[in-house]
């Protein structure tokens, strides 16, 4: 298992490897599109006890993170 930050790991066998939280089978994807489709923060946490409000802000996080990196796309021939 990989940890992204204190929150968000990465495991192969979980998720199919998509960042998840606490390598609990719940992703960094679903809990964002709760929050783009307009839930909030209490909703998630009503839908997922077991999660926490750490754990909705690592995901907001972790979203920032990803694009703040910089991307170089190169022609493949």
């Amino acid at each position: 298992m990989y940890q992204l930050n204190n929150r968000v790991t990465v495991d192969e066998n979980i998720c199919n490897g998509k960042p998840t939280l606490r390598g609990m089978r719940i992703t960094v994807q679903t809990v964002l599109e709760f929050l783009f489709a307009g839930d909030t923060p209490a909703e998630i946490l009503a839908h997922y006890p077991m999660l926490e409000a750490e754990d909705i802000e690592a995901c907001k996080k972790f979203a920032i993170d990803v694009t703040n990196r910089t991307y170089s796309i190169k022609a493949v021939a």
